[in-house]
């Protein structure tokens, strides 16, 4: 298979720290195949909803992350942006703790658009949450000097 992105992701890269929301949910990069990301996310205080389950949102969180992440290294950022247009979760399962892994494989990858599915599942592979979330593929705005 050959892989789909235009610039290839560096897991050293992704894991940098930085001050977002992907390292305050505590998500570590793990791995990037020709067709996928996966990433994992603790089940703690940080993504715990107040009855000691992981929080929808945070699974929502994670999904957007590995998708973002995806159609970012499938475009020229030089030329275009993806943006996160609409997602979808179904929960299905509740985690009280460990972790949680995600994979994010793309259905469709448009000249405007691209839908990907992250499947988030718990330690013994059971299938925690399913999300498609739809990028949108923008142009970057052309910049022109103006003599003032």
């Amino acid at each position: 298979m050959t892989a789909i992105w235009l610039h290839r992701p560096i897991l050293a890269e992704l894991n940098r720290p930085s001050p977002t929301l992907v390292s305050h949910l505590g998500i570590e990069f793990l791995d990037i195949g020709d067709d996928y990301v996966k990433a994992r996310m603790p089940v703690d205080h940080r993504t715990h909803q107040p009855f000691g389950l992981l929080h929808g949102g945070a699974s929502v969180a994670l999904a957007e992350t590995l998708g973002s992440i995806g159609a970012y290294f499938c475009i020229n950022p030089k030329t275009h942006s993806a943006v996160g247009l609409d997602i979808n979760a179904n929960h299905l399962r509740g985690v009280k703790s460990g972790w949680v892994m995600g994979v994010a494989k793309p259905i469709h990858r448009g000249k405007t658009t691209h839908v990907w599915e992250i499947r988030i599942s718990d330690e013994v592979d059971k299938l925690v949450c399913i999300t498609r979330l739809t990028m949108a593929i923008l142009e970057n705005p052309k910049t022109s000097a103006t003599a003032g």
